[in-house]
This record gives structure tokens, sequence and C-alpha cells, in this order.
């Protein structure tokens, strides 16, 4: 369960990376019914996409050599200086930084050992999202990875989470995180972590994160997703005990997913 409540090693910032920033803002204004503020004239076109005001994630144009458009999940980290030496030591790479944002926190971007990319946000001024868990907002994080072993020690060891694994289905584990010292089937549960099916395997998919907003019927959001021109790549389907579901890509190549929840 996501919280603006953040400690180490829970969600904290979500932002995409797109080739088009207008057509960006149009295409999740008309989903989610965001609004899109600039971060002012010295921020390179980056900003906050907002609901009633408050951020809801960030956005911004392309800045890496060779990067795809894809929604980043960011972490909570108290000492990102510290953390990037740990990622290194564990088998991950520093994509870029740290290095400061302005007044509002310190950042840097890593890629885990199965090629997964993430960031870390060190708060300053701006302590991260101000609305997660809501209709329209983030609700979940997920990684997709060639490598559900190795991704379970590497981000328990540069991050700190709690672990466990259930069984999802006769051949499926799939993995729930949470911060350390927490339960992470509790409330605290903040990510999960499950294999890369073959067909994915085969169709050329590699190891990413992804976000889950949550949404008051999936199948009227996914069905306003593809409209705009997104690709269904998990159509509505019910998941027990979760809620209803759908995986997409945006316009322009991004993936995310929503989630209508059970009633608990």
């Amino acid at each position: 369960m996501l919280t603006t409540q953040y400690v180490p090693g829970a969600p904290n910032w979500l932002d995409l990376g797109a080739t088009d920033i207008d057509a960006a803002v149009a295409f999740y204004g008309g989903v989610f019914g965001w609004t899109f503020r600039s971060a002012g004239p010295d921020a390179g076109g980056y900003g906050f996409f907002q609901l009633d005001g408050k951020t809801v994630a960030g956005a911004g144009p392309l800045t890496e050599e060779g990067a795809t458009p894809a929604w980043t999940v960011h972490f909570h980290s108290p000492d990102v200086d510290a953390l990037a030496k740990t990622v290194e030591q564990a088998g991950g790479t520093v994509r870029f930084g740290p290095c400061d944002v302005f007044t509002a926190g310190r950042l840097a971007g890593f890629t885990d050992p199965a090629g997964a990319e993430f960031a870390v946000w060190q708060p300053g001024d701006v302590p991260g999202m101000e609305v997660v868990g809501a209709s329209n907002a983030v609700c979940w994080t997920e990684l997709y990875t060639t490598d559900p072993a190795a991704a379970k020690n590497f981000y328990r060891t540069v991050l700190g989470w709690e672990t466990a694994d259930n069984a999802m289905g006769e051949n499926l584990v799939y993995t729930v995180a949470s911060p350390a010292g927490t339960d992470p089937n509790g409330d605290a549960g903040h990510a999960g972590i499950t294999q890369l099916p073959p067909e994915n395997l085969a169709a050329g998919s590699t190891s990413e994160w992804h976000p889950y907003f949550a949404v008051e019927d999936c199948d009227a959001t996914a069905a306003a997703s593809t409209e705009r021109g997104a690709t269904a790549l998990v159509p509505p389907v019910d998941a027990e005990g979760i809620g209803r579901l759908a995986m997409l890509r945006d316009p322009f190549g991004a993936p995310y997913a929503l989630l209508t929840p059970s009633p608990r």
C-alpha cells in the first residue's frame, strides 16, 4: 500500500520521460483528468502532472542518449551518494547522478543487474508525490524481470526491502516487497516482483518497472486509453483478491497498468 508517509526504500516519486510533452499531457489529461504545471523556465521542460492541484507525478523530455519513453519509479533514500556506491557493489550501474535538483532534493538513476531502470530521490524541499493510492493516482509498482531471485537479492541489499513470495497459480511466484522492518504481505507492501513470461521474452521484452494507477472503472479507463492511441498489452481481467486490472502501452511507448481494487 503506497502512502505519502515516505520512509527509506518506499516509492516516493514517479515521472514520465517523453518525446513530446504536449502530446503526453493531452493523452494523460484525457485518460486520468490530470493537468500539467511547468516547473519553470530553468527546468528544461520538466513539470508536474496534477490532480485537483496536487502532484501525482512528474514529466519531462528525454535527456539520456538512447532513452525511450518510459515511466520511472523513484525510491526514497536518505543518502543518494552512499546508495550509488552500494548499487555498484551489488552489481547494478549508475546511469546518472547523484545530483541536486535545485533545493527540491537529490537524485540519481540506476539500472539493476537484470537491466531494469529505476531512480532514487533524497528529499529536500519536496518529500515526494502529494497524492498516492487514490483514484487516478499511482497505487502500486511492479517489476517484470528476467531474474527474480537476483532482483530480490539486489533490492534487499540496496534498499533494505523485506520480501515475501506468494504462489500465483501452478508455476508463477509473485514476490511482494516492503520497507525494512515491515510485513510485505501487510499494508506496508509497495511493490511486486515477477518473472517475465516466456512469450514476453520471445517478443523481445526486457526487465522493467512500471506503475499501476488506481481507477474507478478499469474497463472504461482502458477503453479511454486505447481510444486515445494506447495499446492494450493485457486487456481488463479479474485478479482474485486484488481487483480488475489492465496493462497498456501509451501512444509513445511507455508501459503502465490500471487497477480497480477489490473492496476491502
